[in-house]
């Protein structure tokens, strides 16, 4: 398995989130998260939308009255810290106008 603490590429990250996609959801909405994040890190503007659109696109299917609900279960994805609450409202919020 991937080391969780060490910066991994956007390929990596993208058969990481394949492979979850399949078993864990939820997983699979921290990892398009991440993704959106290492994207706009690299100025790579176009891919950074379509993988928030994909995260908001699999938080849709989760519910989201508490905080429970929308906690994350990871601090970070291959080096890309995660928020500790993942919602629409916190992609919104980081990412304006690329949702």
């Amino acid at each position: 398995m991937t080391d969780q603490t060490r910066l991994a590429s956007a390929d990596e990250l993208e058969s990481i989130f394949q492979r979850e996609l399949a078993i864990d959801r939820w997983a699979a909405t921290e990892t398009a998260y991440a993704l959106a994040v290492r994207h706009r890190d690299l100025g790579d503007w176009p891919r950074s939308r379509e993988w928030v659109q994909q995260c908001l696109r699999l938080l849709e299917g989760f519910p989201s009255a508490t905080e429970e609900q929308v906690a994350t279960s990871r601090t970070s994805v291959a080096g890309v810290q995660l928020p500790t609450y993942l919602h629409s409202g916190v992609v919104q919020e980081r990412f304006g106008d690329l949702g």
